[in-house]
């Protein structure tokens, strides 16, 4: 087959060359059918040439802003630029604002006057002490383009004369610079552990005696996470948390967060459980925060007539204290959200992310009793301490599949030691695979259980994907959800192209984040013609093994992250691990084509 040659952005070059030329990552799916060929043009940030085949470009390549719902046919790439807002002021090309910015102007100055040779303070009428340098002052901005970092851009007004700056970052470490007359030095610092501290600069004329200080207090962009006993906050059944009633067709409903169920006022994002159930048509629900947000154009879960569908969210909690549900079906629909933990600026329990690892296969025996779980009866099962967890574990995120199941029901995963909740973790029918993203506290003892809620026996598969310690390092920034990627996008070089059977798709972590060890998206796959899953993975091969000829090709997974049947548009939330190198495998390992949505939420970051 003849090649076709396209000019693009060379994939192998680095992040941060991307951010800054403003270039989207390109993804290479990589089977042992297909060749690649680059002939460098020049410097490292000309453009490559790519020689492939025309069925790769039937295959796909690409990366673009989304569109609303995975039900729907996209027509035109929707998204909100953030970097048009006054926020995002200091934004990197192609990114976001930062989550928050300060500004501490030089009128705020406190200027003190100091004896020139002694270093004591003085009274300011003492003659010609501190008058050499009547204007000294410093204007200060700061920016949170990270969950633990700032990034602080001082500007110094003075005479032509030697001064000493000193960035006090409010947790015991200091910084110094020395500069001359006017200037504006910048400073970076990384905390270690989220929260609020004073930042303060003293800017030294030890010439004239003069000493002027600025400061403000910082909020960290990141926050830890609290764990949760599974709780209910809402269910329009029965009027947990709202008037009960469906919620009508296009419509909006509102669930109270903060204050809630002893979750706390200054509550930053909450991880709930929502289930849509006693549906009449198809359709998705979005959820999104309260006041000072506007519904965005992606999806949580998705749901077909008949069905009753559940998928774990972590959604930042509106300035209001709640956060809202949007029914995108045409028909009516019954809402259920609990909640299994929250995240606040304050230290709690970091995030550690982790290559997805079995701890239960009820089918071989591992992790509890082999043979399915019976009916309306549970099994505890050790978290802590065992591979790779830590023993202090406060809790855990999992992927939790059914298969097998003989008749409808739910299952509930919660600590050990403790009684089954009236919450659910998953729904399933007779006959189905399903899969839910879950993360739930760890007893005392270090363990979990699962209860099964059906009347009759199924079995259970339990992949633990990363959990949360004390000392665990990395805090979670959320940021405006977008459409990562689409192979439906006509914009998209992957138009025409869905994701192959038995086939991945390699993409960098997402530029959004910085010193990222997870990513929080959402995974979906519609167009199905017959049963299979979905596997997300860190890539083992740093992207320039990707994209040689004769690459390796990696390892096909075990762990599932979503499980689909024909004719079925299926969603869950993925804490994706990018690994060594940052990058992630997308695999479908189904015998037939799908489509791929990916939407993007927020991330762990270690710094």
């Amino acid at each position: 087959m003849s090649g076709l040659e396209l000019q693009i952005a060379p994939a192998h070059v680095t992040r941060d060359v991307r951010r800054e030329f403003g270039l989207r990552p390109g993804s290479l799916m990589m089977t042992d059918q297909f060749v690649f060929k680059y002939e460098q043009n020049g410097g490292p940030v000309r453009n490559h040439r790519l020689v492939m085949t025309a069925a790769l470009v039937a295959a796909g390549l690409g990366l673009v802003p989304g569109m609303a719902s995975a039900t729907e046919r996209p027509g035109t790439a929707v998204g909100q630029d953030l970097t048009k807002s006054a926020a995002g002021a200091g934004a990197g090309k192609g990114e976001r604002a930062a989550a928050q910015t300060w500004h501490s102007p030089a009128e705020r100055t406190v200027r003190t006057v100091r004896g020139a040779a002694e270093g004591k303070n003085v009274a300011p009428q003492v003659a010609g002490v501190g008058k050499g340098n009547p204007d000294l002052a410093v204007q200060l901005d700061g920016a949170g383009y990270t969950a633990l970092g700032l990034h602080l851009r001082t500007k110094i007004t003075s005479v032509d004369v030697a001064l000493e700056v000193v960035v006090d970052w409010g947790d015991g470490k200091t910084e110094k610079q020395t500069v001359k007359g006017s200037a504006e030095p910048d400073f970076a610092h990384s905390y270690a552990e989220v929260g609020q501290y004073q930042v303060s600069v003293k800017v030294t004329d030890a010439v004239n005696g003069v000493v002027a200080e600025n400061g403000f207090a910082y909020l960290t962009p990141g926050s830890d996470f609290t764990p949760h006993a599974p709780t209910r906050l809402l269910d329009t059944r029965d009027g947990t948390g709202v008037q009960a009633g469906k919620i009508a067709a296009r419509g909006t409903t509102r669930v109270k967060i903060a204050g809630n169920a002893r979750i706390p006022a200054d509550v930053h994002a909450v991880v709930l459980n929502v289930t849509v159930t006693n549906t009449t048509t198809d359709g998705h629900v979005t959820v999104f925060p309260g006041k000072g947000s506007t519904r965005p154009n992606t999806s949580n879960l998705n749901y077909a007539a008949g069905q009753s569908v559940p998928n774990l969210v972590i959604v930042p909690v509106g300035t209001d204290g709640y956060v809202e549900l949007f029914n995108g079906g045409w028909g009516a629909v019954d809402l259920l959200a609990d909640v299994t933990g929250y995240f606040t600026r304050s230290s709690s329990s970091g995030y550690t992310p982790m290559a997805p690892t079995r701890f239960v296969d009820t089918r071989a025996g591992v992790g509890t009793t082999k043979g399915g779980l019976a009916s309306r009866s549970a099994f505890s099962t050790r978290i802590g301490g065992l591979k790779g967890v830590p023993a202090d574990v406060t809790a855990v995120a999992l992927n939790v599949t059914v298969t097998g199941p003989r008749q409808a029901g739910h299952l509930s995963v919660y600590p050990g030691g403790g009684q089954p909740p009236t919450t659910s973790s998953l729904n399933f029918a007779a006959g189905e695979t399903v899969a839910n993203a879950v993360i739930v506290p760890v007893g005392p003892d270090g363990t979990i259980s699962v209860f099964n809620g059906a009347w009759a026996e199924t079995d259970v598969v339990v992949d633990v994907v990363g959990h949360y310690a004390k000392d665990g390092k990395a805090a979670y920034r959320p940021y405006e959800p977008r459409r990562w990627f689409d192979t439906r996008d006509p914009s998209s070089w992957w138009y025409g192209g869905r994701l192959p059977a038995q086939g991945y798709v390699s993409m960098w972590g997402d530029p959004e984040a910085r010193g990222g060890e997870a990513y929080v998206l959402n995974t979906t796959v519609t167009s199905t013609t017959e049963a299979g899953f979905l596997s997300v993975t860190p890539s083992p091969f740093p992207w320039l093994h990707n994209d040689q000829p004769g690459a390796p090709v990696p390892p096909r997974p075990d762990a599932s992250t979503l499980n689909w049947t024909a004719g079925k548009t299926v969603a869950n939330l993925v804490q994706a691990s990018g690994g060594e190198h940052g990058i992630l495998n997308f695999w479908n390992q189904g015998w037939k084509d799908v489509d791929l949505i990916v939407d993007t939420f927020g991330a762990y970051e270690a710094y």
